[in-house]
């Protein structure tokens, strides 16, 4: 597998693991590799913590539950992200962004469109979706052999200066180090976001992981092996579309969309008598 096609391949790991755990040299080259990452000024301020104690992730799992069951209970939630949920296929491809919301509980599917409304979300909430929710979230979070929590130097990660930026920046890019690196690895990864909906949940996850006041907890994440045959969850929002070249690359000013980039390379024959993608010049 060469780095084009990981790039490719990168997902994010929305279903169960196996009961594999992560062994402990590839949380090793997870690690090394995300401290190749660039940072200003060599500043490398991240900072990372592996769990694999049951009892903590279980605490973890608990806790990113109830976190999206109140969420979506309050509204809060679809207030929020609106915008990215997506009720058809068609829909999907033709913004080509966001999430599918396609696995609705039997009852709720002659009200797709409307679970925004307060009308939907009193329904749902009467239906208990919120909870069905925070239970299956919680099971994948439980069902994680490892979890990884990321955290920033505060010395490089203030709010009110500069330096913020660029700490969150080099986090980024080391975490998409480790986010490609699972790929060849049969790896899976994904936030557990729904805690950093309500600070008082997050506030519970950085006592659980006794983060120092010298650190700020970022982000946590479930990793763990992809099973041969992955099974959706009882409720699955899928996010497989990607924009094409044209939606968001611009040429030598942004009033010009990119153009000729939006169809996919073609193999071509490559030394040897196998293919190789085209390159587009």
């Amino acid at each position: 597998m060469d780095f084009f096609d990981v790039v490719r391949r990168r997902r994010t790991m929305n279903s169960h693991f196996t009961d594999e755990p992560v062994s402990a040299a590839d949380q090793r080259l997870l690690m090394e590799l995300a401290g190749r990452a660039p940072s200003q000024l060599n500043s490398q301020p991240w900072r990372f913590v592996l769990i694999e104690s049951r009892e903590t992730i279980e605490a973890v799992a608990r806790i990113s539950g109830e976190s999206m069951t109140e969420s979506m209970a309050r509204g809060a939630f679809f207030d929020r992200y609106k915008p990215f949920f997506r009720f058809s296929p068609a829909e999907m491809e033709r913004h080509r962004d966001g999430m599918l919301f396609d696995r609705l509980p039997a009852p709720l599917r002659p009200f797709t469109r409307q679970v925004f409304t307060k009308r939907g979300r009193l329904l749902m909430n009467a239906l208990r979706v919120p909870q069905t929710l925070g239970a299956e979230n919680r099971k994948l979070v439980a069902g994680a052999p490892l979890l990884l929590g990321v955290m920033l130097d505060r010395s490089s990660f203030r709010p009110d200066s500069l330096t913020s930026f660029y700490s969150t920046f080099s986090m980024g890019a080391a975490m998409e180090n480790v986010w490609l690196a699972t790929v060849p690895l049969g790896l899976g990864i994904q936030f557990i976001s729904f805690p950093m909906e309500l600070p008082e949940r997050w506030a519970e996850i950085e006592r659980l992981l006794a983060v120092p006041d010298d650190l700020e907890l970022m982000a946590v994440y479930r990793i763990g092996h992809v099973p041969a045959e992955k099974v959706r969850p009882a409720i699955d929002w899928v996010s497989d579309e990607r924009k094409v070249i044209s939606q968001y690359v611009f040429r030598e000013d942004c009033t010009r969309a990119q153009e000729g980039w939006d169809a996919p390379p073609q193999p071509v024959a490559a030394p040897g008598g196998g293919a190789e993608e085209a390159r587009v010049d």
